[in-house]
């Protein structure tokens, strides 16, 4: 007699089980000292720029914005594996339990993320409305139950393979998401809210009334499992190897033009390696414009010089941090071994590599001081910058990869 309980209890403690492993290693050490560093220092020049903010702020509309992301993106943890789709479909009609509880697994997941951000964007809340915190719990509570409908329509929205239908839903939900919660912090009529609650049950019910024929698409919805977990895995191969990693790339023929500078001669040879697996692997490029993109925001918007300085030092550690990896990406891979190349290039090449894309996230961080006009921060941010990309990369890096 199939038990779907006794198999999703199965597969959440193997999941558990798995998560914890990793996460032994990547907080210990190091990380963590940064992490609290990091954590403690944003939370005074937070709190700091909250005595600075007016009532004339936009903080009901900065905080819609960021918690409609939150809530907009709302996948459902299925925990489902590869040979599933031969020996579960079968029984897919046997499932609803299962599914049941990974949707209540993703909720509880996903509503303590929400807990975190709301907590965080309360003080500029109530700072900017002149309320107080008595309404953290009431907003907090009204979010929830946006979110939960967000994990019932992304549920139903699986059931669709066209990825045109995904990025409309998605499209669809950030706005209202971002609508609904304007007008919860504006402090709206109840009744307007609950005509915007009316809208969401009905486009609930439109994509409810669409699937119930439909079967799982046992495809995709391993596909978007593994994508979740290649993400935890890419950030704990920092701190471990990870056997079931696995590398993704794309051609990016568009950015072919900045490896013309590199020479064809043996000593370059890594050198054009690296940089290739750079600009094609979407877990290095795609970081590093990220942590470009959030640094500089992050730079932009403090008003507090020493505050900058130390954000394009944190933010130039992270990048170079999560970068390391980059140096043991083909050590399966045989034929590398087989270049008639001297070590020592291979070494010089990464470091090389690694000097020149943290220098130019150090540029773009002294460029988003230089246009505030804080010139002086600019240029002292670009040296401190430069003078800690040198010393990470000819030296942190050496002790820990060992070359």
């Amino acid at each position: 007699m199939f038990d779907d309980k006794k198999l999703w209890r199965n597969r959440i403690g193997v999941r558990v089980k798995e998560l914890n492993r990793y996460l032994r290693y990547i907080f210990n050490g190091h990380l963590v000292i940064v992490l609290i560093f990091l954590i403690g220092s944003g939370a005074y020049y937070y709190q700091q720029w909250i005595d600075t903010l007016s009532s004339n702020f936009p903080a009901e509309i900065i905080m819609a914005i960021i918690l409609g992301l939150f809530l907009a993106y709302s996948p459902v943890y299925n925990y489902l594996l590869h040979a599933d789709q031969v020996f579960l479909l079968p029984l897919e009609n046997q499932l609803r339990g299962y599914f049941r509880w990974s949707k209540i697994s993703s909720f509880i997941f996903q509503g303590y993320i929400l807990l975190l951000v709301l907590a965080v964007l309360m003080p500029m809340y109530v700072k900017v409305s002149g309320t107080n915190y008595r309404l953290f719990f009431p907003i907090l509570l009204l979010l929830l139950v946006v979110k939960a409908w967000n994990l019932v329509v992304s549920w139903h929205i699986t059931y669709f393979v066209p990825s045109s239908v995904h990025r409309s839903d998605m499209a669809v939900r950030y706005f209202v998401n971002t609508t609904f919660s304007y007008l919860l912090l504006k402090q709206a009529n109840f009744l307007v809210l609950l005509c915007i609650g009316f809208i969401m049950m009905i486009y609930y019910y439109f994509f409810h009334s669409r699937t119930k024929e439909l079967g799982l698409k046992w495809d995709l919805l391993i596909e978007q499992e593994e994508k979740r977990m290649a993400s935890f895995y890419r950030l704990a191969n920092l701190f471990t190897d990870v056997p079931k990693l696995k590398d993704t790339v794309k051609r990016r023929k568009w950015l072919d033009q900045f490896l013309r500078g590199i020479s064809f001669s043996k000593e370059k040879t890594f050198l054009y390696l690296y940089s290739r697996t750079f600009l094609r692997s979407s877990d290095y490029l795609g970081l590093f414009v990220r942590l470009t993109i959030i640094g500089s925001l992050a730079i932009y918007f403090i008003s507090f010089g020493l505050g900058q300085l130390l954000l394009i030092v944190l933010f130039l550690y992270l990048t170079g941090f999560q970068l390391l990896p980059l140096w043991k990406h083909h050590q399966n891979k045989l034929w590398v071994d087989l270049y008639p190349v001297d070590p020592k290039h291979k070494q010089n090449a990464f470091q090389f590599l690694l000097m020149v894309i943290m220098s130019i996230e150090a540029v773009f961080f002294a460029f988003m001081l230089s246009i505030k006009g804080e010139f002086l921060y600019a240029l002292v941010g670009l040296i401190i910058g430069l003078m800690f990309n040198w010393i990470y990369v000819y030296f942190y890096s050496k002790n820990r990869l060992k070359f």
